[in-house]
Parts: C-alpha cells; sequence; structure tokens
C-alpha cells in the first residue's frame, strides 16, 4: 500500500481552492458534494488545499505557500507535489467506495469505478442505514462481539441473507433479525501458499483471508500474506494446525 486511504469529513468545514478552468470545477464539485465550504485563499480554520493552475512553477509556489500554514494540499495532475490524491468514487450514500492509483492513472481509477458502478446495486446504501438502524437489535441478540460478527459476516455473504448485491437487502434485515440463529460452528481450513508473492493467492485463499476469525501460521508467514486478512483477525504462531479450533472461521497457512 502506498498511500494511506481515509474518509475526511468536510462538512461545514473550509477547503481552500486556487485556480480556475475545468479542473477547479470538478474539484469544486467535489468539496460540495462532500459538504464543503469553498475559499480562494488562506483562512485560519482551513482543513484541506487544492490547487488547479495550470503553471508549473505558480503551481509549486501555492502548493508551498498552503503548505507552510500546515495544510495537506493537492495539485492537479501533478502527483509528485500531492500530499494527498483524489480517488474516483462511487457514491451510493452512506457506502463510498474510493479507487485510487497513487496519482499514476486517473482513466484506470475511472474505469475500475465504472466496473463496480455497473455491479452494486442503487439501494447498497438503503442496506447500510438499515444495519445502522438495527445496531441495538443486533446487540441484543449477539450480545458478544465475536457472536455478532459471525452472524453479519454471513448475512452479508454471497447468497445470504442480506446479500449487498441483492437489490432488495435493505428491506430484508428485520426478518433477518427475527429468523432463526445459527449456532457459531468451528471450521478449519487450510490455504497452502505457493508462493511469498501475495498476488499469486487464489480466489478462494484470498476470500478466506478476508473472511476468517483466526490465523495460524508459522513465524516464517510472509508479512504480505498476513496483510491480506482481516485486521481484526486474532494472529496465531504455529508449527502445525491446532487439533480443536476456535469458534468461527479458522485458517492455516501451509508454506511451500
Amino acid at each position: 500500500m502506498e498511500q494511506l486511504p481515509i474518509f475526511l469529513n468536510l462538512a461545514g468545514r473550509t477547503a481552500v481552492l486556487v485556480g480556475e478552468g475545468e479542473a477547479a470545477d470538478a474539484k469544486a464539485r467535489l468539496i460540495v458534494r462532500a459538504g464543503g465550504r469553498i475559499v480562494p485563499a488562506w483562512e485560519e480554520g482551513a482543513t484541506i488545499a487544492f490547487v488547479a493552475l495550470d503553471d508549473d512553477d505558480q503551481a509549486r509556489a501555492a502548493a508551498q505557500m498552503l503548505r507552510a500554514y500546515g495544510l495537506l494540499v493537492n495539485v492537479v495532475d501533478r502527483p509528485d507535489l500531492c500530499d494527498f490524491t483524489t480517488p474516483a468514487i462511487v457514491d451510493r450514500a452512506p457506502v463510498t467506495i474510493a479507487i485510487g492509483t497513487g496519482g499514476a492513472s486517473a482513466g484506470l481509477a475511472k474505469a475500475v469505478r465504472q466496473r463496480i458502478e455497473a455491479l452494486l446495486p442503487a439501494r447498497l446504501g438503503a442496506l447500510a442505514a438499515a444495519l445502522q438502524a438495527a445496531r441495538a437489535a443486533m446487540k441484543a441478540r449477539w450480545p458478544a462481539a465475536a457472536d455478532r460478527r459471525r452472524a453479519i459476516d454471513a448475512a452479508l455473504a454471497s447468497g445470504g441473507a442480506l446479500d449487498p448485491l441483492d437489490a432488495g437487502a435493505a428491506d430484508k434485515v428485520g426478518a433477518w433479525l427475527t429468523g432463526a440463529a445459527e449456532a457459531a460452528a468451528s471450521r478449519l481450513e487450510t490455504i497452502r501458499l505457493a508462493s511469498a508473492d501475495p498476488d499469486e493467492l487464489s480466489l478462494r485463499a484470498a476470500r478466506l483471508l478476508g473472511e476468517a476469525d483466526h490465523i495460524f501460521h508459522p513465524a516464517a508467514t510472509p508479512a504480505a500474506i498476513l496483510d491480506r486478512a482481516r485486521a481484526d483477525a486474532v494472529r496465531h504462531i504455529a508449527d502445525a494446525p491446532p487439533a480443536e479450533a476456535p469458534p468461527g472461521l479458522s485458517l492455516w497457512l501451509s508454506l511451500p
């Protein structure tokens, strides 16, 4: 990962936008969509800055000046001058998907965005809102956080009760909450690594790493492989798979 992806809350906050023309207009639309207030120069309380100037020297000077005020700066079409880049966005509010290439190719980011746009139903945001509204009910039904997470993961899985690609999933949250409870099962899967390169993981292996609750692995397992697992998955350094797996999905990573 070459950049840290974050989502910045700009609602009611100030963003500096230096420049005019199509590029500046595009940034202005982005700021306004996020609820930000635009000013043409630094002022107290400004959060971030965008520079959309054609002249290289002017763009560099503007960026340096704004950075001196402590702002993070984006300079249009000049990734080497940027503290951050703006991604291509799939907007299913409150679900937001950002596709970035670190400034390498806006065209590639756009192409990926268009593929994802075609895949996701328009009401995906409604599913997110329904799940948010159901938080208290979910905690009441599954008091233990691990049980709750497993129930949610199962519901949101492909073909699950709340499959995100199902356009009607938002309307099924209530029925899911009142449906028959499934016991948390223990399941152990083995992933035989072909190499230390995470790009050589099979689709199945990548999916399991993203779903697993526990990862059992030898000490020599490459960090790049472990980085593909869920951030909150428990890592266990081990010489062999567990004799008895803990509740949920556990993985044993077998080295080549």
